[in-house]
């Protein structure tokens, strides 16, 4: 049985750690906040620019811009995956990176190349200790990034999209569904198909007048679309990394008061064990001094 000094030293030790899950928890439900209330104010913004690009494609030849061009033969795939730069956030990360494996191992099984394109430090390091192919990394970037991030990430998709280097993009990122939900999801980016650029419900629809032609304005709206998209998704990462870390840290603290709780108990025990014996050696002493 473990001593009183180590026992007390244990109930020290926990009770520090969850000092620190505490003050965990706090900084990253104010950062939630933050974040929360970006996603949310650039939703209604991403929702409208989809629904409207939409209807700008739906009139359109596939022909009029190349990224609505979509190849017969599909043989390079870059894949974006978006994940925290730190841990501590649960499940989170490797849910993304999980999918985002499996997303790139059936396409490699259907006989398809597959470049990463790395935004955070975790899906880095998951497919770089799998050997797989990064052919570019942002590490260091997701506590604090803005849309300029987006559009670096989207200019070069976009130019290695053009370019023949990849004939589709996909993105892998962490969805803020609630803030106790944070599921991974997966969109296909390039080639934009007209059908799924955000048409709107039949009887819902709304009419737009373009000027000056379609042809001018997809080639100013169809680069910043793909922007937009891997914008969002980035958001939606930070948030759910943020609310992903703030659960995880209030289970943590819990856990600790648990283990307080529990190494009290033997503590206590441990405590009446040695009075017991020390009593015992007492009435041992006094009984053979009587005899």
């Amino acid at each position: 049985m473990a001593s009183l000094r180590d026992v007390k030293n244990k109930i020290i030790g926990v009770k520090k750690t969850k000092q620190i899950t505490k003050a965990m928890n706090m900084v990253a439900s104010a950062k939630l906040r933050r974040a929360q209330q970006r996603i949310e104010r650039f939703r209604p913004y991403a929702d409208k620019f989809y629904e409207m690009l939409g209807d700008l494609a739906s009139g359109a030849d596939e022909g009029a811009h190349p990224l609505l061009e979509v190849r017969d033969e599909i043989k390079t795939v870059g894949l974006v995956v978006a994940t925290s730069d730190r841990g501590l956030c649960g499940s989170f990360n490797h849910n993304v990176s999980r999918m985002a494996r499996a997303v790139a191992d059936a396409r490699i099984a259907e006989g398809k190349a597959v470049k990463l394109y790395c935004a955070g430090k975790k899906a880095r390091d998951y497919f770089r200790r799998r050997g797989y192919d990064i052919a570019v990394q942002y590490s260091g970037v997701m506590n604090d990034f803005d849309f300029g991030l987006a559009q670096e990430i989207g200019n070069t998709l976009i130019d290695s999209y053009l370019g023949g280097d990849l004939d589709e993009v996909v993105m892998v990122y962490g969805e803020l569904v609630s803030l106790a939900k944070q599921e991974a999801k997966n969109l296909r980016i390039l080639p934009i198909v007209q059908d799924e650029a955000g048409t709107a419900e039949a009887g819902g629809r709304s009419e737009y007048i373009y000027e000056p032609s379609v042809e001018g304005l997809l080639a100013e709206l169809l680069p910043r679309f793909v922007k937009v998209q891997v914008y969002r998704g980035l958001l939606d990462t930070s948030a759910s990394e943020h609310a992903a870390r703030m659960t995880a840290m209030d289970n943590a603290t819990r856990a600790c008061d648990d283990m307080v709780d529990a190494l009290t108990l033997v503590f206590n025990k441990t405590r009446q064990t040695a009075i017991t014996r020390e009593l015992m050696d007492i009435v041992g002493g006094a009984e053979a001094l009587k005899g």
